[in-house]
């Protein structure tokens, strides 16, 4: 798995990639299955391969930043007002995880002052590493990556994620319309159907019931390959983000048209 951002990466990227590749190795460790699976009180899983990627990935970030906020899924939040702020998810993915699916990832991207600046997205079991910096492109396994051109919605690959909540929402017959119209319906899901967008290989993806620890890498991922990302309702992403609507910029218009003000 390539793992060069460039000649010159910055500190940031360089400590991201680092963390990332620590939870690598542990997370190959314990996909075998040889773990404990303990419940949330949301109802989610944690596993201790969750636990020991984020205490790595934590301890590899502040040892170099100790300045810098951090706001994990598993351990929680610690100066979440700094001027930079790390959001990680260990493992994205963790019921897959349980059963062995390979489309668990880790997550890691640095926000300052409200907008994301960097993200790595380590699909460890697939061998995808794709990183981004703000105004510096985006790679996977290191070839630049290029969002596709197609902007006809009769052509459009589009993926969906977390349907289930889509499907109850008042947005569900515009996305019908959108389904009805594509070339495509898949559901990649997780990391790997905005790995696939930002490499040109699918047009669109459609998702909610998510947080910013989910997507906040994935975010700069697409915006660098020249895609724009958004939630539902075209906000930008923050905080507080629980939908995606991802796309090329003639494709995202036309379906963000379609779904604003139907969606949570």
């Amino acid at each position: 798995m390539a793992s060069h951002p460039g000649d010159n990466p910055s500190a940031f990227l360089a400590v991201a990639l680092a963390a990332a590749q620590r939870a690598a190795k542990i997370s190959r460790e314990y996909y075998s299955g040889n773990f404990t699976v303990t419940t949330k009180d949301d109802l989610t899983p944690v596993t201790q391969a969750d636990v020991e990627c984020e205490e790595a990935i934590r301890e590899t970030i502040l040892e170099r930043f100790p300045e810098h906020g951090f706001y994990g899924e598993e351990t929680g939040q610690t100066r979440v007002d700094a001027e930079y702020l790390w959001l990680v998810d260990p493992i994205d993915g963790t019921k897959g995880f349980v059963r062995q699916y390979p489309f668990f990832s880790t997550q890691i991207a640095l926000m300052r002052e409200g907008e994301i600046i960097v993200g790595v997205s380590s699909g460890t079991m697939m061998d995808e590493l794709a990183w981004a910096e703000k105004g510096q492109g985006a790679f996977l396994n290191g070839e630049r990556l290029s969002i596709s051109t197609i902007d006809d919605p009769d052509r459009a690959a589009v993926s969906v994620g977390n349907l289930k909540s889509l499907a109850g929402s008042a947005g569900w017959p515009a996305l019908g319309s959108i389904v009805e119209r594509a070339d495509r319906i898949r559901g990649y899901g997780d990391f790997y159907h905005y790995h696939l967008l930002a490499a040109g290989k699918i047009e669109a993806v459609i998702e909610s019931d998510v947080n910013i620890l989910d997507i906040a890498a994935l975010s700069i991922i697409v915006r660098e390959s020249g895609g724009v990302f958004t939630d539902l309702n075209g906000a930008e992403p923050r905080l507080e983000t629980r939908s995606v609507l991802a796309a090329n910029p003639s494709l995202h218009a036309q379906y963000l048209a379609l779904l604003r003000g139907h969606v949570p």
